[in-house]
């Protein structure tokens, strides 16, 4: 393993087991954000019978959790770097733990919206911690894949979230048919709990971040940590991050700006990145997909089927993306999944604004013919796969790095809480647009990616190989 290591490494000399540990534990968390984020997919159509609830207040239903995510992502920078990073991580646990409990037992809509709040809170302190974490403890040269385990773990979780969903649905006979005592659709938030105490049990496990412990004062402990994955250059990276911590102190809102009393563009681009991931509508494929098949003549189990199809073609292409990101560097990788996304989101934008319609229940819907219908899973799946392995783990592992030290926490914290805000402009949006018309809202998502190309080859920097002290 050593040997391995040391010929994928070039000049660094580090412990790849003990690396890949430390970060998998930290990616825990995503897997809690993907799982919580996702569960609603299944029991959407559900919750709208039970507590008679559609259009904007069902898309607001499944999104209000994003809330949360905002709130959670600006605390958790601040949190962290008064108690340290672990901390946060069994907070987010114990969160996710409660939101798991009252959702699956919430007595009518608002009351499952205070609940999915409470879990959306954890998922954005999960969202900042991990890969914060991850970058701290990771050499340079293999940072960008042990950043993107973050990503991974988010699929998995969305794989794991849809599974379970399917599992109870056809126990149960449907999402709304009574199961164990309950609804199934019930169990689906309560399954939650399982993971959570996992994560909260791992995170006891892994050692505090060795810039936590410095600017703490703890640099024995730190050293142990940084001896733990480094083999050597340890004295020379503990005093870049005493140097580094030293400045990071004194950080407020005040270093976002510059001397003019403007945003700094690093942030601006932070924030840009965030907003172009959710405005290109991959959450609408895993929130609302399940609705979406069934919507164009599928039943309701072939629908959650090919929600989980899709949810395993993520984590494939999550893998691809892990293998290429520290080869190929950051920016090329988006300009790819860009390009990609824009031609898949074109194609089931024509198809769907072309295909005739009906009505049903009192709304339009598109009729796909047996072409159409295979043209429209093929783009959607081509969609994830270029969304997968580009824009799902770039924006996370760029976010984790591309901010210096002393403004690491709080600028992460910010562009985590503007991708929340748009994650849940996108979510709460797409019931209302799409009937408007689908053809009309996956245009809207095929223009972002158009322009996401265009910003990344214009504004966002390589940030492949350099060490975070150098950011």
């Amino acid at each position: 393993m050593a040997e391995v290591a040391k010929a994928a490494a070039g000049k660094d000399d580090y412990y790849l087991g003990r690396a890949i540990h430390l970060a998998s534990v930290a990616a825990l968390g995503g897997f809690l954000f993907g799982f919580d984020t996702s569960v609603i997919n299944g029991a959407v159509t559900a919750i709208g019978s039970d507590f008679e609830a559609s259009g904007f207040f069902l898309g607001f239903i499944v999104s209000s959790a994003l809330l949360g995510c905002v709130a959670g992502a600006y605390l958790a920078g601040r949190i962290a770097d008064r108690y340290g990073r672990i901390r946060v991580m069994v907070l987010a646990a114990a969160l996710f733990s409660i939101s798991a409990i009252g959702s699956g037992l919430a007595f009518g809509a608002w009351d499952l919206i205070l609940w999915r709040v409470v879990g959306g809170v954890g998922v954005g302190a999960a969202s900042v911690i991990a890969p914060a974490y991850i970058a701290e403890i990771a050499p340079a040269s293999i940072r960008g894949r042990l950043g993107s385990l973050q990503q991974m773990a988010i699929v998995v979780g969305i794989f794991i979230a849809l599974l379970s969903d399917y599992f109870l649905a056809n126990v149960a006979g449907g999402a709304i048919e009574p199961l164990w005592g309950l609804q199934a659709w019930r169990w689906m938030f309560i399954a939650e709990i399982i993971p959570a105490v996992a994560y909260a049990a791992f995170a006891l496990t892994i050692p505090e971040s060795p810039r936590f412990l410095v600017a703490n004062k703890q640099e024995k402990q730190a050293r142990t940590v940084l001896s733990s994955v480094m083999k050597s250059g340890i004295d020379e990276r503990l005093k870049e991050i005493r140097r580094t911590v030293i400045r990071e102190e004194k950080a407020s809102l005040r270093d976002m700006l510059n001397s003019a009393g403007k945003v700094l563009p690093i942030v601006w681009i932070g924030i840009a990145l965030s907003v172009f991931q959710q405005f290109v509508g991959i959450n609408v494929i895993f929130y609302y997909s399940a609705t979406l098949w069934q919507a164009v003549g599928f039943t309701e189990e072939d629908a959650l089927t090919q929600t989980v199809l899709t949810s395993v073609t993520n984590i494939v292409v999550t893998i691809i993306a892990i293998l290429l990101i520290d080869r190929i560097g950051r920016r090329l990788l988006l300009s790819i999944g860009s390009a990609g996304m824009a031609v898949t989101l074109g194609t089931m934008a024509y198809i769907f604004a072309t295909a005739p319609t009906e009505m049903v229940d009192g709304a339009t819907q598109p009729v796909l013919s047996d072409s159409g219908a295979l043209i429209a899973l093929i783009a959607a799946n081509g969609f994830v796969v270029f969304f997968g392995m580009s824009w799902g783990p770039g924006v996370w592992v760029l976010l984790g790095e591309m901010f210096n030290n002393k403004i690491r926490s709080m600028a992460l914290g910010i562009a985590a809480a503007a991708q929340w805000l748009a994650n849940f402009a996108i979510s709460t949006s797409f019931p209302r647009m799409a009937e408007a018309g689908l053809g009309f809202a996956y245009g809207f998502y095929t223009f972002f990616a158009v322009v996401s190309f265009l910003f990344v080859l214009k504004f966002v920097p390589e940030t492949k190989g350099k060490e975070l002290e150098d950011m």
